[in-house]
C-alpha cells in the first residue's frame, strides 16, 4: 500500500528540481479511478484542460488557485470538486495536491472515457 505521506515529500523534492517545475505519480489506478499524487513549484502552472467526467482536488501542502471554472484558492486541506469545464491549477506556493479522477460513467459502453494522464 503506498504512502501518502512519502509520495507527498518525493513530489514536492521532485517539482523543486524539475525544470518544467512539476511532478507526478499515480497512487491508486483501478478501472476507471485514478489517484495522483501532483506537485508543483511556486509560481508554476498546469494549463486549462478538460475535465473527466468527476474529479477532486485534494491540496495535501500548500496552497493552489483553480482557474476556469469558479476561481478559488485551495489551502493544505481544503478539497475543491473539478467542475465539467476546461480550468487550469496554478501554485500560489510550492505546493502537492491529490488529483482524483473517474475517467469513465456507469453505462459507457466502451470502457472508458476521455484518458487523462497525470501532468508530468
Amino acid at each position: 500500500m503506498p504512502s501518502v505521506e512519502s509520495a507527498l515529500l518525493k513530489a514536492l523534492d521532485e517539482a523543486r528540481v524539475s525544470a518544467k517545475g512539476r511532478s507526478a505519480a499515480i497512487l491508486v489506478h483501478d478501472g476507471p479511478l485514478r489517484q495522483t499524487v501532483i506537485g508543483l513549484r511556486s509560481g508554476q502552472v498546469l494549463a486549462e484542460h478538460n475535465s473527466p467526467p468527476a474529479a477532486s482536488l485534494y491540496v495535501l501542502r500548500g496552497r493552489v488557485r483553480v482557474t476556469g471554472q469558479d476561481q478559488s484558492d485551495v489551502s493544505a486541506g481544503e478539497i475543491v470538486a473539478l467542475t465539467h469545464v476546461r480550468h487550469g491549477v496554478e501554485a500560489l506556493e510550492d505546493s502537492v495536491f491529490l488529483l482524483t479522477t473517474v475517467t469513465s460513467q456507469a453505462g459507457d459502453s466502451h470502457g472508458g472515457g476521455p484518458q487523462e494522464r497525470p501532468h508530468e
